[in-house]
């Protein structure tokens, strides 16, 4: 091609597309080279025309653009020049790159600048939305953009335009009114929030932008002789920006401006303060505005970001909940009645945002996730959903193929809402009537014809107004089955059955004791505060209770499931919340009942702990349990949610990371998942990675006020937790306390590096004390969650008497020259949990030196027997229960601590010859190298190892049933017997 103005756009390089002869084409290429033609001697008209000389492609894309757009069409033919910047490489529009933030930013206010006047600002802004829509548009439409690239774009650039438009005009008002300053006299900035698609870096080609204006404090403008109230002059701010943006003149528009999301909508006042609005949302708000606040965000502001924070923070606290929500599903459900029947009204079936299966829904989907778990789940807090749906599939809330498809038909929805809105710049989401505009909607679509771009359309809309259906599913749609036998489980709750026909329903639905039954379900309906619930409570209620009233019929023992579960009913009745979690999710309720039928623990727990019923909504993970390394990033996850400086909330959040990993240790051992020695590995993994974090978070506390040892930094503390008993033997059960020992490993005359300010040096041995008092602090502080674990210290050197934290070579000194027997026996089963791995390296070193050395066999026998005796005659059965015939697990003889004895006794006896004794803190693998080395027979520890296991387990068992370690004597005789066997024959003495 030349450049010859007769013929500067050849129709025959364009691509055959079904588009390349359309009239309207061909009109445009027509009237468009008769423009420059006339204007050729114009030095931009000419290098319009040399800048697509040659240039198949580009030819190819204009053709397609206008071919898709009248917008673009009429707007090329009024002013062709304005083609001139999207291709030149260097203009900041170049259609070929990608936009950035910075270089809009930067062409936007230079264009701006030299605007001294309402009248000229208002003009050009109005030329840079034109000459950006023409690059959105020519980009979209030719996929040279992704639909999220579009859709950041256009955000970016109404922010940009909203910042530029307050800051001009509050410029030229505080000139003229003075500018707006608190009680204090600080100035008050505006804060303008973007609501929907604008908030959520998504707007389309011809959005409406939402928006809320807002400034901090009351006060009023300092000026002279007429000052304004801040209300006044922020009124007055607003009315400018929206006619800046807004108005239609003969340059067009930037924004159509939609105020109606603010606080009372259109009666309310156009601009609030932060309390205002605090008070509003608290006070008044909607389930409806919590949705839109799921996306809002501050898009403009002359403020200190201080102001945005503070704001954000207010918001959030209305948006989401600290709990699991799903009061949010029932208010979907109202919500979309509300926006069906304007469909079904205004025969908007087929709009693709609010028709079935449209872009609404898609949003709906995750917005009910995030206002469900947002609260406690922060990444679900973020406003994009092209961020939110991988994070669901991520918290196990949608499947991965689902949030796939659901993103996949948003996409398609998008591009086809921008192709709908590129052909006359139109806030338009209806599908078109007439046969030319729907081929030409298939074709920029990437279809041959309608009818394969409508069956496109509806396999996405189908898919996700199923997703979308099944979410806010009917309660009595999601429980069809709960009434079966037409037992009028209803009736009997509310009262409206005799007591008579009460008793038969329960008795002939397997209740073991109707009458017990029957008085639960009365005095649970009689009780104070289920009569003096608001409706929404009660409601909730009298959905939730005749559907337990079904599930608990169906288990072997529903007289006592029921007592166990109303614990729950009866400590959550006022926070109905829990109670709606239950009823709109049939397995959660199912897995209550299993659980509690298996263990009185369990539901106790429950009814303790009420925010962990959201462990039940996953059975996925709540009875397929992480590794250790698994728990670890689970906690850095669910911790990083938490200010690094709110020690109370750092502190809860790990209470219920700890409960809630109790209730799933606890599912899988009732249910068989675990079996014993997998459940304590569990616990006690979930104890190591807690003392870990406790560990840093502690020291970071510590050093921030004091700084740190020399040499020393958080990933070499010189400090070591060493755990005893049944976290080092790794045998923790449910409910186990912790025996601790702190050792440290620093310069005893030495002093910290002092605070940021080199103040606050403190000596290494007060500051590793601190550090040892901040982590029990941290464990056993009762907050509302309770402890986290109860911490017992007197196994460290001296006992209770002796210091809190010992430093390595005084805990040296003291094993070797003053320790016990009894403390040497406690050390066969010490090992380092968390802290510096050199330390730890140390410490093992010396645990080994201590149990290998040399001991008078005749004595340590003395010792060890001596020792038992007093445990006996003080814990076991004998000293609780005269004369019955009781077993306990634990002290008796024959039991657990005898089998404790003797692995201690044989490792304190023998490992000087046989070192790998000293090596394993565990019992079951000290028994193993027992019979490797030959010093116990094979038979004598298998029968140990047997019994050992058959103790624990029943231990366990009876913890889950809240029964106490005093068992029928008659039970596990066998192996009691063996275990008196062995312990007579490896002691050498008569049993008591």
């Amino acid at each position: 091609m030349n450049s010859n103005v007769d013929t500067p756009f050849d129709l025959s390089l364009c691509e055959r597309k079904s588009l390349s002869l359309k009239p309207s084409v061909q009109s445009f290429f027509t009237e468009l080279n008769q423009k420059l033609k006339s204007d050729a001697e114009n030095m931009q008209s000419s290098a319009v025309i040399q800048s697509v000389e040659q240039n198949s492609e580009l030819i190819t894309q204009a053709a397609f653009t206008v071919f898709a757009s009248q917008y673009v069409n009429n707007t090329l033919l009024h002013s062709p020049t304005l083609l001139l910047p999207l291709l030149e490489k260097s203009s900041p529009l170049f259609i070929e790159h990608k936009l950035s933030k910075s270089a809009l930013k930067e062409w936007l206010e230079s264009r701006l600048e030299t605007c001294e006047d309402t009248e000229n600002f208002d003009q050009t802004l109005r030329k840079l939305r034109k000459e950006f829509m023409l690059r959105t548009i020519w980009r979209d439409i030719n996929r040279l953009a992704r639909m999220q690239d579009t859709t950041e774009e256009l955000s970016w650039f109404a922010d940009l335009a909203i910042a530029a438009t307050l800051n001009f005009h509050y410029q030229k008002l505080c000139i003229a009114r003075g500018t707006p300053r608190d009680e204090q006299g600080e100035a008050q900035p505006m804060l303008i929030l973007g609501m929907g698609k604008l908030g959520a870096y998504e707007l389309n080609l011809s959005s409406d932008i939402d928006l809320i204006f807002c400034y901090p404090e009351s006060g009023e403008t300092d000026h002279e002789k007429k000052p304004l109230s801040n209300q006044e002059f922020f009124s007055l701010l607003g009315k400018k920006i929206i006619a800046s943006l807004d108005t239609n003149s003969a340059e067009g528009f930037v924004f159509r401006v939609d105020m109606r999301l603010r606080p009372y909508g259109q009666s309310g006042a156009l601009v609030s303060n932060f309390r205002s609005l605090e008070e509003y949302y608290q006070t008044q708000g909607r389930e409806w505005e919590r949705y839109a606040m799921v996306k809002v965000r501050v898009v403009a502001s002359n403020g200190a970001e201080t102001h945005s924070k503070t704001l954000m923070a207010m918001l959030k606290s209305f948006t989401y909940r600290k709990y699991v929500d799903f009061s949010v599903i029932d208010a979907l459900r109202k919500l979309k009645a509300m926006i069906n029947q304007e469909v079904t009204r205004r025969n908007l079936q087929g709009n693709i945002k609010l028709g079935p299966g449209g872009i609404r829904e898609v949003e709906f989907i995750a917005q009910v996730f995030q206002l469900i778990r947002g609260g406690r789940d922060l990444q679900l807090q973020d406003n994009r959903l092209k961020i939110i749906l991988p994070e669901l599939t991520q918290l196990g809330c949608l499947p991965e193929i689902t949030q796939q498809k659901l993103w996949q038909a948003y996409s398609f929805l998008r591009n086809t809402e921008h192709a709908l809105q590129a052909w006359n710049d139109e806030q338009t989401q209806s599908l078109p009537l007439d046969e030319d505009d729907k081929e030409r909607l298939a074709i920029v679509m990437g279809f041959e014809c309608w009818s394969e771009f409508f069956k496109h359309l509806e396999n996405h809309r189908e898919y996700v107004h199923a997703e979308f259906q099944s979410l806010i599913a009917p309660v009595e749609d999601k429980h069809s089955d709960s009434d079966s036998d037409a037992v009028n489980w209803n009736g009997l709750w509310l009262g409206s059955l005799d007591e008579q026909s009460s008793l038969h329903i329960l008795q002939s639905h397997g209740h073991e004791d109707p009458e017990r039954s029957f008085a639960l379900v009365e005095t649970l309906r009689n009780s104070s505060n289920v009569v003096n619930l608001h409706a929404s409570g009660r409601e909730r209620l009298d959905d939730f209770v005749p559907l337990l009233l079904h599930s608990v019929s169906q288990t072997s023992a529903p007289s006592e499931t029921l007592a166990r579960i109303l614990k729950l009913v009866k400590a959550v009745v006022r926070r109905s919340a829990y109670l709606l979690l239950l009823v709109e999710n049939p397995p959660a309720l199912e897995q209550l009942v299993k659980l509690s039928v298996a263990s009185p623990l369990i539901a106790d727990q429950l009814a303790e702990h009420p925010a962990l019923l959201d462990e039940l909504l996953d059975q996925r993970t709540l009875y397929h349990p992480p590794n250790k390394s698994e728990l670890e990033d689970e906690l850095r996850q669910h911790m990083m949610r938490i200010p690094a400086d709110d020690l109370e909330a750092q502190m809860e959040a790990l209470r219920y990371f700890h409960s809630s990993h109790g209730l799933r240790v606890a599912a899988c051992e009732v249910t068989s998942a675990l079996p014993l020695m997998k459940v304590s590995d569990y616990l006690t993994w979930l104890a190591e990675v807690l003392l870990g974090y406790i560990l840093n978070l502690a020291w970071q506390e510590i050093t921030a006020k004091y700084g740190t040892p020399e040499g020393k930094d958080i990933d070499n503390p010189g400090f070591v937790i060493v755990g005893y008993g049944k976290l080092g033997g790794i045998e923790l059960g449910h409910g186990s306390d912790l025996d601790l020992v702190f050792i440290y490993d620093a310069d005893t005359n030495g002093h910290t590096s002092g605070n940021a300010q080199g103040k606050s040096q403190i000596e290494n041995v007060v500051f590793y004390m601190r550090l040892g008092q901040k982590i029990i602090h941290i464990m056993n502080t009762n907050t509302v969650s309770g402890q986290l674990y109860e911490v017992d210290m007197r196994l460290r050197p001296s006992g209770n008497s002796g210091m809190l934290v010992s430093s390595l070579s005084a805990f040296e000194k003291y094993q070797s020259e003053s320790a016990w027997t009894w403390e040497h026996q406690a050390l066969v089963r010490a090992r380092a949990v968390a802290g510096s791995t050199d330390l730890t390296a140390q410490f093992n070193n010396i645990r080994q030196r201590i149990l290998a050395n040399t001991r008078d066999l005749p004595t340590l026998k003395k010792d060890v027997i001596e020792m038992r005796e007093k445990m006996r005659e003080h814990l076991g059965s004998k000293a609780k229960n005269q004369g019955s015939e009781l077993f306990h697990l634990k002290q008796d003889p024959g039991g657990i601590v005898d089998i404790e004895f003797m692995v201690q006794y044989a490792v304190l006896a023998w490992a000087h010859q046989q070192p790998e004794l000293a090596r394993y803190t565990d019992n079951i693998r000290i028994l193993e190298s027992l019979a490797q080395s030959g010093l116990l027979g094979t038979q004598e520890v298998h029968e140990l190892t047997e019994a050992y296991k058959a103790f624990r387990s029943m231990g366990h068992g009876l913890t889950l049933q809240q029964q106490t370690n005093l068992i029928d004597g008659k039970l596990l005789a066998k192996e009691r017997q063996a275990v008196r066997k062995i312990w007579r024959n490896l002691l050498e003495d008569q049993e008591p």
